[in-house]
């Protein structure tokens, strides 16, 4: 297998069937738990903590296996810490996003809802944001940019990410391409700066808890029922439409600024990568 794996397209087959083998089997092996005890949010807990930990150990066993090192990408040193702030900031570009679509008339509160929405959301949004990265950021983006260098591993995964969100509803090709550019450059950037996980999976998670649990109404344009029952009116281009609020124009300036910087400092740090080619000719 060692010999293979030096394939990067192998490596990341390889690395994609064991973290998806690994969730469908926990998911199969807790569906008894969840139709046994329904939606009491301890077992709800307890299928997310073994969710995200079978992924973790699958990742880091896959990773052993095929490239012989430790993940320092997952190290446990300073993750708490990387993923609060990453948590924090996450949760403030959406906020902001919201905040400005709502001074402009059309992001429009019509209640509050019950307080335990977010705990579900919370579940959700740990999920999504932790199996996410680690596909998508860990696998998809490390792997490539390894052989093909840090700018081709933005533009395959920024197209695949996207390409990922059209099976949801209320999906269109121009929803696909703004998920894709605001998380896959936001999120990646997020990696290249600090070449671990962390700080990346936080912001992935504050931005889908705040959208999820507070504001609503969609998210990636599937309905949530969020503590603020609101409505998105005007313009898709500005309130994000049915796609959620993630959809506007004013969420996808705010990612790519924040891209900008995080790249900016990634570049004086001298964290890009060059390609193979650029490599051997150096």
């Amino acid at each position: 297998m060692g010999r293979i794996a030096h394939f990067w397209p192998v490596r990341i087959v390889l690395y994609g069937a064991s973290i998806t083998g690994t969730m469908l089997l926990v998911n199969r092996a807790t569906r008894g738990l969840a139709g046994l005890l329904g939606d009491w949010w301890p077992a709800t807990a307890a299928r997310v903590v073994l969710l995200i930990l079978a992924v973790h150990f699958a990742y880091r066993i896959m990773t052993r296996l095929l490239e012989d090192r430790a993940p320092a990408e997952l190290s446990r040193r300073g993750a708490h810490r990387e993923t609060a702030a990453g948590a924090v900031f996450g949760a403030g570009c959406l906020t902001i996003t919201v905040a400005v679509v709502f001074a402009l008339g059309f992001y429009r509160v019509e209640g509050v809802g019950e307080w335990p929405v977010l705990l579900t959301a919370f579940g959700v949004a740990a999920t999504s944001s932790y199996l996410e990265e680690i596909l998508f950021r860990g696998v998809l983006f490390r792997v490539v940019e390894e052989a093909l260098g840090t700018w081709f591993a933005f533009g395959i995964s920024i197209a695949f990410f996207g390409a990922a969100h059209l099976s949801n509803p209320n999906a269109t090709l121009y929803g696909a391409a703004v998920i894709g550019i605001e998380a896959g450059l936001l999120l990646g950037a997020a990696y290249v700066v600090t070449r671990r996980l962390w700080f990346a999976i936080g912001i992935h998670f504050g931005w889908n808890f705040m959208q999820a649990g507070v504001f609503g109404p969609h998210v990636s344009g599937v309905p949530v029922d969020s503590l603020l029952q609101a409505e998105l009116t005007g313009p898709a281009l500005v309130s994000g439409g049915d796609l959620g609020v993630e959809g506007s124009v004013f969420a996808l300036l705010v990612c790519l600024a924040l891209s900008a910087l995080f790249l900016m400092q990634a570049r004086r740090q001298g964290r890009f990568v060059p390609p193979f080619w650029r490599r051997s000719i150096t």
